[in-house]
C-alpha cells in the first residue's frame, strides 16, 4: 500500500491531514452531525483544502483505505469481497475529480456508469459525491435508470412513483384503508402501500398486509404492500400465511449501526431467501431498505467516519439484495444531524445520487421534523430537483402530515403536482389502472381523480 498524498497548500496555509478518513470528513458539505461529532471542516477554507487533497486521490487508493477497518466490520468485509475486479480495474487509475468528470460528460450514459458501479466501494461514492454541486447531483442522477420488478415495474425514464404511507396512531385497518383510497384516487401508491405501525405486533403486522392485499386484490390494484415492522415480526408474519409481497428492514452503515436496529446481514439473508420463497411478489425485487444521514452516528456506530461516507456504506449494503425500493428518510433524524433546509435538501440529492451510483432503485421521504429550520417551501423545492433528478420515488401521505410519526412529508397532491410540472407519468402497470378506473387520461388526472367514491 503505498503513502496518500494528504497536504496542500492554499492561500499561504500549508494543510496537512493524518488519514483519508479526515480527508473525506472534512471535505464534505456543512453537516450539523459532523460539526457535533467534531469531524468537520473547521471553517470554508479547510473545506476546500480538503476538496482539493481528495480530487487527486485515486479510487485504487480509497479502496486500500475504507474508513472502517476489514477485520472490525461486516459491511466493510461485504463491500470489498463483493466487489466487480473487472470494473474495478477499468477505473481504479482515475483520480475523484476524473471521475467525477467523466460520469458528467454527456457522451457518458447511464447504462455506461451503471456498467461500473459493481466495482465501485462506498468510499469512492461518496468521494466523488462530496465534490459535487447541487447541480452536479440532479445531473448524474438523472442520468442513471435503475429499473426493477415487483408487481410492477418501477424506475422506466419519465415516470415517478410514490409510497402511499397512510399510518394509523393505532393500527386501525379501516382508517389505513380509508386513507389508502383516498391517496389511490389522486393516483398515487404504485410504488407500494407501506403502512409503519403503531406497535411491533406479528398480529398488528398480519392484519394490516392481509387488509391491503384484499384491497389490492378486488379492485386489482397492480401495486405492492409492505408492513415496515422489524424484519423478524415480518418473517413471523409470513410464517402464519401473511401475503407479503416487500420485505423491510432500516439499515446503517455499519456493524454497530446494525446491530442497534436488531439485525445482521446473515438475518438479511434468510429475510430475502424467505421472501423469495415464500412471499407475494410477481418479481425479482422483494426487498425495502430505509436509511439516512446520521444513522451511525446516532447509534454510536460511525467510527470517527463523517456521516455522508456511513450513509454510502448503508447502500452497498442494500445491493447486495437487489431491492426494490431503498428510501432515504432525509430530514426524519431530525435538526441535531441536518440542522436546516440547506442541509436537507443537500443530503438528499446526495442521498439520491449516491444510491443510483451505486445501483439501487433510490427514493426519498423529502421531510422534516417540527424542530428542524425548515417548511413547506424548502421541501417543495427539494422534491422538484428530486423530480428533475429522475427520482424513482416520493412518499405520499395526507396533506403531507403523518398523524402516527408526527412529521412533515409529501403529500397526495405534492405527487400529482410533480406529474404535471414535468409530464411524468406512473409505473406502466398502474398507469392502465388508472385509466380503467376513470381518474387518468391522456397523460393526465381527470375530474375524477382525488375522489374516494370510485371504490364505492
Amino acid at each position: 500500500m503505498r503513502l496518500v498524498k494528504l497536504s496542500t497548500e492554499l492561500k499561504g496555509t500549508h494543510y496537512n491531514f493524518q488519514t483519508v478518513k479526515e480527508v473525506l470528513a472534512k471535505a464534505n458539505e456543512p453537516k450539523s452531525g459532523d460539526q457535533m461529532a467534531g469531524l468537520a471542516a473547521k471553517d470554508a477554507r479547510e473545506r476546500v483544502a480538503a476538496k482539493m487533497v481528495l480530487s487527486d486521490i485515486t479510487l485504487g487508493e480509497l479502496r486500500e483505505h475504507p474508513v472502517v477497518p476489514y477485520e472490525k466490520d461486516e459491511i466493510t468485509r461485504l463491500a470489498e469481497d463483493s466487489l466487480d475486479l473487472d470494473a474495478f480495474n477499468k477505473i481504479k487509475n482515475q483520480t475523484v475529480s476524473q471521475f467525477r468528470e467523466w460520469i458528467l460528460q454527456d457522451t457518458v450514459s447511464g447504462q455506461n456508469i451503471l456498467d461500473i458501479s459493481p466495482g465501485l466501494t462506498p468510499e469512492m461514492t461518496s468521494a466523488v459525491t462530496k465534490l459535487m454541486t447541487n447541480m452536479d447531483l440532479v445531473v448524474g442522477g438523472r442520468k442513471i435508470r435503475v429499473v426493477v420488478k415487483c408487481n410492477s415495474t418501477l424506475g422506466l425514464e419519465g415516470r415517478i412513483s410514490s409510497r402511499l404511507q397512510t399510518n394509523h396512531p393505532t393500527d386501525d385497518v379501516k382508517g389505513i384503508i380509508a386513507g389508502a383510497k383516498e391517496g389511490l384516487s389522486y393516483g398515487t401508491g404504485d410504488a407500494v402501500i407501506g403502512i409503519n405501525p403503531s406497535t411491533d405486533r406479528v398480529d398488528s403486522c398480519y392484519d394490516i398486509l392481509k387488509a391491503t392485499k384484499d384491497m389490492m386484490e378486488r379492485w386489482r390494484i397492480p401495486t405492492q404492500n409492505c408492513v415496515l415492522a422489524h424484519v423478524t415480526t415480518q418473517m413471523r408474519a409470513l410464517e402464519k400465511g401473511a401475503p407479503l409481497d416487500l420485505m423491510f428492514q432500516s439499515i446503517g452503515g455499519s456493524q454497530i449501526s446494525n446491530e442497534e436496529f436488531g439485525v445482521s446481514i446473515k438475518l438479511l439473508d434468510e429475510a430475502y431467501d424467505m421472501t423469495l420463497k415464500k412471499g407475494t411478489a410477481r418479481g425479482d425485487n422483494v426487498m425495502y431498505f430505509e436509511t439516512g444521514e446520521g444513522t451511525a452516528l446516532s447509534a454510536n456506530g460511525h467510527h470517527g467516519a463523517d456521516q455522508l461516507t456511513m450513509e454510502a456504506r448503508s447502500y452497498a449494503l442494500a445491493r447486495r439484495y437487489k431491492p426494490y425500493l431503498v428510501n432515504s428518510v432525509v430530514g426524519f433524524i431530525g435538526p441535531e444531524y441536518l440542522y436546516d433546509s440547506k442541509q436537507i435538501i443537500r443530503a438528499g440529492l446526495e442521498d439520491h445520487f449516491m444510491g443510483k451510483l451505486m445501483g439501487i432503485s433510490m427514493g426519498c421521504d423529502d421531510c422534516y421534523t417540527n424542530h428542524a429550520v425548515a417548511d413547506q417551501n424548502d421541501q417543495e423545492d427539494l422534491a422538484v430537483l428530486l423530480a428533475a433528478a429522475g427520482v424513482n420515488y416520493l412518499m405520499s401521505l395526507p396533506m403531507g402530515d403523518d398523524v402516527m410519526l408526527n412529521y412533515q412529508s409529501t403529500s397526495f397532491h405534492d405527487n400529482a403536482t410533480l406529474r404535471t410540472i414535468f409530464g411524468y407519468k406512473p409505473t406502466p402497470e398502474f398507469e392502465t389502472w388508472m385509466e380503467r378506473m376513470g381518474i387518468w387520461e391522456n397523460g393526465r388526472l381527470t375530474a375524477k381523480a382525488g375522489d374516494p367514491s370510485i371504490f364505492m
